[in-house]
């Protein structure tokens, strides 16, 4: 199991120590620092409260080990979690000109403010205002090219059926 870079990303993005998720979930610190390392997995109940701390969905403690993400690792597919304020939470298998540990904690015009990130935060925000799914094709300028994406959104919830964020999958066309 690797580290999980982006659960750490997004704890220090939130201004949380270690001690302080640990403390409000319930758990010792060690075992946090155990989470994040990679070196042990959080049953389901301390997942969620991990999750409900940070304000991400529980599933991305499992989604790096599942064989069917391992099988689009440098496919055209995208995919990723945000949160209510559209910041992402989950990141896997973005365009190389990204590095998931830096688009943690980030929305998509902070991260590049061009018009293709600025269709797909306003992509995000139509699926929280209205609670749906929406699809739509988005071109992003990137060191290969002004490459379009085939980009489908969906509200994200808690099991409670609360909206947490949006989850995403966008598969490059071309």
């Amino acid at each position: 199991m690797s580290r999980r870079t982006w659960l750490i990303t997004l704890r220090k993005e939130r201004n949380y120590t270690q001690k302080q998720v640990a403390d409000q979930a319930f758990i010792d610190r060690s075992y946090f620092a155990q989470i994040e390392n990679g070196e042990r997995k959080p049953g389901d109940n301390v997942a969620k409260r991990i999750a409900n701390i940070l304000e991400f969905h529980y599933s991305a403690f499992s989604m790096d080990e599942n064989p069917f993400y391992f099988s689009l690792h440098n496919s055209p597919m995208i995919l990723a979690h945000c949160d209510t304020s559209l910041k992402y939470t989950w990141i896997y298998n973005p365009h190389p000109d990204f590095q998931p540990e830096k688009v943690i904690g980030k929305t998509d015009t902070e991260i590049d403010d061009n018009e293709g990130t600025r269709a797909l935060k306003k992509l995000k925000q139509d699926v929280l205002e209205l609670n749906t799914s929406l699809r739509r094709q988005i071109r992003f300028p990137l060191s290969n090219g002004n490459l379009p994406f085939d980009i489908f959104a969906q509200p994200l919830m808690n099991d409670e059926g609360q909206i947490i964020g949006v989850a995403t999958s966008s598969t490059q066309m071309e």
